[in-house]
């Protein structure tokens, strides 16, 4: 069995074979929530990232793949230096650390989001979609029944009733009529401001692709707007969802069917999609995964959920429900 250390061992192994020099080392420059992980070095004065993706665990060839049709579509992504796939290292660009999350304010948000919006555009415009994988009816349901499991019943210590139930149904069967009667497009998935990063030339820089998807064509603009790490006046994130559904009107993506508030149902429930997943992924990775780290991220992730749903009438069963549960409760507190 692999160690965490034989795997340090190989990891800096093959850095220092790939870049011919024997002295260099490896820093941690960020990890995610899978088991990939990144590390920084720096040969001839320039700084190299080196991609850890235990091929068991993280095959990294999807990565590769989209990565590849991201650039030829003119998105910055990281260009690949060298690969070992077999053993699942890639020695990669640095796009640096300058993450959009810290330097998004009041001031500079129409500007980043501006570009990541350009750059959102060219992926929905540009990527071929129709082999990857379809965030179909199935899938959908898979994501939003993430949430009753760790959110209401391991976090929480609720067993549903069959009423209780019924309710969750009828509220999932709206949010998932929603996402598909959508225009299906490229779908990022995680196109957020975590994942996006501040650079000098065709900003952002764009990582984190590799679970793409066929998906509604809102997923990563809600994603991206109603970010799980940072929340804009309701006014500010309206005008943005307005004006990109101009830009996707003028590219052909949808006709002049798709009302201002047709689109912005669409935004905000397949948002609300989103948030019932992460509601419960984020507990899941502490109490199965152990990674803590998004447990402070919870009460702005629900705070979302509750928010959206309680502006569609058809949904204020659903909010009745998890207020009951949760209110009082410290969210971000775990369960003995």
């Amino acid at each position: 069995m692999t160690t965490a250390s034989d795997r340090a061992d190989a990891r800096l192994a093959w850095t220092r074979t790939t870049l011919g020099d024997d002295t260099l080392m490896l820093e941690p420059a960020s990890s995610d929530a899978s088991f990939r992980s990144y590390w920084r070095t720096r040969h001839l004065g320039k700084s190299w990232i080196v991609m850890d993706s235990p091929p068991a665990q993280e095959d990294p060839r999807p990565w590769l793949a989209i990565g590849e049709q991201l650039a030829a579509a003119g998105l910055h992504v990281p260009a690949v230096q060298a690969k070992d796939l077999e053993q699942g290292f890639l020695l990669i660009e640095d796009l640096g650390n300058r993450l959009y999350l810290p330097a998004l304010d009041e001031h500079s948000a129409d500007a980043l989001y501006g570009d990541a919006m350009n750059a959102l555009l060219r992926m929905q415009t540009r990527m071929p979609h129709d082999a990857l994988p379809r965030f179909d009816h199935a899938m959908l349901v898979r994501g939003l029944e993430v949430m009753p499991e760790w959110f209401l019943g391991r976090h929480l210590g609720h067993t549903l009733s069959c009423d209780e139930w019924d309710v969750l149904e009828a509220a999932f069967d709206v949010i998932i009529h929603n996402a598909l009667e959508q225009p299906r497009c490229f779908v990022h998935r995680d196109y957020h401001s975590r994942n996006l990063l501040i650079v000098a030339h065709n900003n952002p820089g764009i990582i984190d692709f590799q679970g793409a998807l066929s998906g509604p064509c809102t997923y990563d603009l809600a994603s991206l707007l109603r970010d799980a790490y940072v929340v804009w006046p309701q006014e500010r994130v309206e005008g943005w969802v307005a004006s990109y559904r101009q830009r996707l009107l003028d590219a052909g993506m949808m006709d002049a069917s798709v009302t201002t508030e047709r689109f912005q149902r669409w935004f905000d429930l397949t948002g609300l999609h989103r948030h019932v997943r992460v509601l419960g992924q984020f507990y899941r990775l502490w109490y199965r995964d152990g990674k803590a780290g998004y447990l402070a991220d919870v009460p702005r992730v629900y705070h979302y959920v509750v928010s959206v749903a309680r502006r569609y009438p058809e949904l204020g069963d659903f909010v009745a429900l998890l207020e009951r549960h949760a209110h009082g409760r410290d969210l971000t507190k775990v369960a003995a």
